[in-house]
């Protein structure tokens, strides 16, 4: 009997329980579906925030051209501000050409000695975002000088109030980007630029003052939509 019930304790023994652990496959991505598909993403989000810029681009020069009475000279296509405009300040340290981004630019040219025409220009400049009344803030005064002359004191005083940003660079590398209507020189004009660093308008020779304003009147209103003051 004992060794009947020895016998079964014996046989009941549980047996270990085996598991195999099968791995998964691995998903295997294309690599260049993977950079297809980002930079899909990355285009969508430079057009979503280049929309609103497209946008009042387009009505200015599309919707509107039969009712647009500009005074300047419209540039088109635009020309962007070179990367490696070699610019200067007064005490000789390099300047980024992309820190004159973000803001919209009413541009002087001339020399470090600047005549009379210069400073008649310089006036223009100054009395043009004065005029601008609350609007003026979105606008800077930028004067190239193309030379390596010292400013007179009675030029960097009229520069200093209201303050315009003064900055040196070479003639010929400026003329790469911005120039004069044919026959005139590069000194004659005002330029205007838009916050994203493009140049769009040439003002007449001897500007009506009247005039350009309501031309930057139109491009600030345009966009107002984007454009905020300061950088």
């Amino acid at each position: 009997m004992s060794g009947s019930n020895s016998s079964a304790r014996g046989d009941s023994r549980a047996e270990p329980l085996g598991l195999t652990v099968h791995s998964m496959p691995a998903p295997q991505l294309d690599p260049e579906r993977r950079a297809s598909g980002g930079r899909w993403k990355m285009l969508a989000v430079l057009a979503v925030c280049a929309a609103p810029v497209i946008a009042s681009y387009f009505t200015y020069y599309v919707i509107r051209p039969q009712g647009r009475t500009n005074y300047g000279e419209l540039i088109q296509p635009t020309r962007g501000l070179p990367g490696d405009l070699p610019l200067r300040d007064l005490q000789g340290r390099p300047v980024v050409a992309a820190s004159l981004k973000q803001q919209w630019l009413l541009v002087s040219v001339g020399s470090s000695a600047c005549d009379a025409d210069c400073d008649k220009r310089l006036f223009l400049q100054r009395q043009l975002r004065e005029m601008l009344g609350k609007e003026r803030d979105r606008l800077d005064k930028v004067f190239f000088v193309t030379d390596d002359a010292p400013l007179p004191a009675p030029l960097q005083q009229a520069l200093a109030n209201p303050p315009t940003t003064v900055l040196r660079v070479p003639r010929e590398a400026l003329a790469q980007w911005l120039q004069p209507q044919p026959g005139h020189a590069l000194e004659e004009h005002l330029y205007i630029v838009d916050p994203m660093g493009e140049w769009m308008m040439r003002t007449p020779v001897d500007a009506d003052p009247q005039k350009v304003k309501r031309d930057l009147d139109k491009l600030l209103r345009a966009s107002a939509s984007w454009d905020r003051p300061g950088r």
